[in-house]
């Protein structure tokens, strides 16, 4: 038998792939805390905070208007499962948090899909799980984008303009019976 016979088989690591926005973020430079490109472990029992306050929070944001703890993540087994998730909890009583368009009030804390967007403030961040087997460590890897991962809908109500004239006629409602 040769040693690569016998040699124990390498786990993968669950790794949480976080894409990040701000719209200011070259001017004030609020991601300078963050290491970009490169996987962070961490124990599977940590719960991961992110906020303004570098004393508490694993990763941190140079902005004023984050919260000392914004939000925390924590990494699990599903029950009677052998598949990894993360929760997501909103740790700041003013900051809004919302994970897909809900919002999570203080203390409210959700499952968090295997691909979602998380938005607080300015900042748009997407999450995406990359499944793994070990059960001891996770990775949280970070990139950084230039451009919006949230497009705002700006609706803007137009008047009709008719064909043949300058004005627009708008069609007047009538009663079935009429």
């Amino acid at each position: 038998m040769s040693d690569f016979e016998t040699e124990d088989t390498e786990e993968t690591i669950t790794c949480l792939q976080i894409t990040i926005y701000h719209p200011k973020q070259e001017e004030k430079a609020v991601f300078r805390g963050l290491s970009f490109h490169h996987q962070q472990q961490l124990r599977a029992d940590d719960i991961v905070k992110f906020g303004r306050d570098s004393n508490i929070c694993r990763f941190h944001f140079a902005d004023s208007r984050v919260s000392r703890v914004q939000f925390g993540l924590q990494f699990f087994r599903h029950f009677n499962s052998s598949e990894f998730g993360f929760e997501i909890k909103n740790l700041s009583k003013k900051g809004k948090l919302t994970v897909d368009g809900v919002e999570l009030a203080y203390l409210n804390k959700v499952n968090l899909p295997d691909n979602c967007m998380v938005c607080f403030g300015d900042y748009q961040m997407q999450l995406e799980k990359q499944e793994g087997q070990c059960e001891d460590y996770f990775n949280i890897c970070f990139e950084l984008t230039r451009m919006p991962l949230l497009q705002e809908k700006n609706l803007v109500l137009k008047k009709p303009v008719c064909e043949s004239s300058s004005y627009a006629q708008f069609p007047t409602e009538m009663d079935e019976n009429e």
